[in-house]
């Protein structure tokens, strides 16, 4: 077992503090690569936030001087086998997936690199704000190995004609470029990403925890739908919304002119 293994030094690490997770990638040394153990610790991660009432939003972050160089190259080469390829990109994928199943707000905190599914981790966050310094590419094609399954989160974050130029060109692009061309919401300093990060937080922190929940499930599944059908499951969501107790008292505190007390999940009617 490697230092990074060891109970002292997780491969990722969690903390809880006033409802927002922050899962920390803590394989510096690597670049904080996506190995098949560390796709392990963020699945159960997931799986366990998923079930988590007590969380509002979740952080993602990382050691050292890269957000995530994508998967373990050396681990990958180590194992030639198609069905071993397929299973880990099929891993990868429920990652990716689950962080946007999650019922809570996932933020990517951006500091260096993020590179292939290292960028696929970032466009598969819901909110993304990056160092000034952070760039990004999906730079599969420099080692001939297209980035196809990084082309799905990021197809859906950035134009087509953007995602097809980094795909074929691996360029990467700075932080001004990303949030310009949409796959973050925002590029700062470095000094001021903890605070900016924070303020995100504190910003849904401070809405109500069952209308999040229902809105962030809505917001994906209509995106699937045509036009006719989004409206009819928008409608639907926002009619069961309204019978919640925090609606009612949203509006009636809007209404007196006061500050909303929001009710905890698990006392929601």
């Amino acid at each position: 077992m490697s230092i990074e293994e060891t109970a002292e030094q997780p491969i990722l690490a969690r903390t809880d503090e006033g409802g927002v997770v922050t899962l920390r990638l803590n394989r510096p040394g690597q670049f904080n690569a996506l190995s098949e153990a560390m796709l392990a610790a963020l699945q159960a991660e997931i799986d366990a936030l998923a079930r988590d009432a007590d969380a509002r939003c979740v952080v993602l972050e990382s050691t050292g001087r890269a957000f995530c160089a994508g998967h373990d190259l050396r681990e990958m080469r180590s194992q030639p086998s198609l069905d071993y390829y397929r299973e880990l990109f099929r891993k990868c994928g429920s990652v990716m997936q689950g962080l946007q199943a999650l019922p809570v707000p996932v933020i990517a905190k951006v500091r260096g690199i993020a590179t292939a599914a290292g960028c696929q981790l970032v466009a598969s966050c819901d909110l993304a704000v990056a160092a000034d310094t952070a760039t990004f590419a999906v730079s599969g094609i420099n080692v001939g190995l297209f980035c196809s399954t990084p082309a799905v989160a990021l197809s859906r974050n950035v134009s087509a004609k953007r995602a097809f130029e980094m795909l074929v060109t691996a360029r990467f692009i700075d932080a001004a470029q990303a949030q310009d061309w949409g796959l973050i919401n925002d590029a700062v300093p470095d000094t001021a990403l903890d605070g900016r990060v924070q303020a995100l937080a504190d910003d849904i922190l401070a809405k109500s925890p069952s209308a999040i929940r229902y809105g962030k499930r809505m917001f994906y599944k209509q995106r699937q739908m045509a036009l006719a059908d989004a409206y009819d499951y928008a409608g639907d969501v926002m009619a069961r919304n309204m019978m919640e107790a925090d609606a009612c008292e949203g509006i009636d505190a809007f209404l007196q002119k006061r500050r909303p007390r929001w009710q905890a999940l698990g006392q929601q009617s």
